[in-house]
């Protein structure tokens, strides 16, 4: 009954910029946080970017000063900037959505960083 939708991902060039969108639907009274998540092939998945329902965010320290992550609760809708794109930032983002103490996944967007 909790749809989450990302979209956004694509092929960019190193120093481009993109801006993922997740949305989410269904039951979704009382949504707490929402986050970026990312996942390379072969290593552990990670926290990207945090923000919580009051505005408070969290970044991981690779993507500080270059990702921003705010959202609109009107519609219910997180976004990640991303600038400076490295090719490190490679990877599959997923989305989650807090509520309520369960975490709810989107079926993530790949994001590619190529010349």
């Amino acid at each position: 009954q909790v749809h989450v939708v990302e979209s956004g991902g694509g092929l960019v060039q190193p120093g481009g910029s993109l801006r993922l969108s997740c949305a989410a639907s269904g039951s979704i009274f009382g949504i707490y946080a929402m986050g970026w998540y990312r996942q390379a092939p072969g290593k552990e998945r990670e926290l990207v970017a945090r923000i919580r329902s009051g505005g408070t965010t969290n970044y991981a320290d690779s993507v500080k000063g270059r990702f921003t992550i705010s959202r609109d609760n009107a519609k219910n809708t997180v976004y990640l900037q991303m600038n400076s794109l490295k090719a490190e930032d490679t990877a599959v983002y997923y989305c989650n959505v807090g509520i309520l103490g369960d975490g709810y996944w989107g079926q993530g967007t790949q994001v590619t960083v190529s010349s």
